[in-house]
């Protein structure tokens, strides 16, 4: 078992509560628990081999929210995958009327990968100030606006955390 919760120091601003630090277990249960769940992936998705991840947790039925160019890798893949930039998302997001990306009714758990921490870090602060919906970062980096998040992780040990939390779903 990879531990994804020792390692949380803070590269950015910080806000009033920070990120719980979680593993890919409870990370799989919480994402299994959900009624909505929503992967948002971002553009380093794309360099850093974390496709075949997202790809995989697309299989298991969660929608998909492809930001930056992402889109791309997901392309031919069969999975849920819709592109939408991620300030309008974030927008979306805090709009309690909002039915999806699917029309299919608002999210309860949105979950963020393959991002550049000082980006989508403003993003969550966004989503942890202004609604309800839990955010899970299961990023290579804290994320401390999130709700629960993976530790600072070497590459090698955040694929084997992904894929523990793929196993368990």
């Amino acid at each position: 078992m990879v531990d994804t919760t020792k390692n949380t120091t803070i590269y950015t601003t910080w806000g009033s509560r920070s990120a719980k630090p979680v593993q890919p277990l409870v990370a799989a249960k919480l994402i299994s628990k959900a009624k909505r769940p929503l992967l948002v992936i971002g553009a380093d998705a794309l360099d850093s081999g974390l496709i075949p991840k997202a790809i995989a947790l697309g299989k298991k039925g969660v929608q998909i929210a492809a930001t930056g160019h992402s889109m791309q890798g997901l392309k031919g893949h069969d999975v849920n995958a819709k592109y939408i930039n991620i300030h309008f998302l974030a927008t979306y997001l805090c709009d309690k009327d909002w039915k999806g990306l699917d029309g299919q009714g608002s999210y309860d758990l949105v979950i963020f990968l393959g991002h550049k921490k000082y980006y989508v870090n403003q993003v969550l602060s966004g989503l942890k100030n202004f609604t309800n919906i839990r955010t899970l970062a299961i990023d290579r980096h804290y994320l401390q606006n999130a709700d629960m998040s993976f530790g600072n992780l070497k590459t090698e040990d955040h694929m084997a955390a992904l894929d523990e939390l793929i196993s368990n779903l």
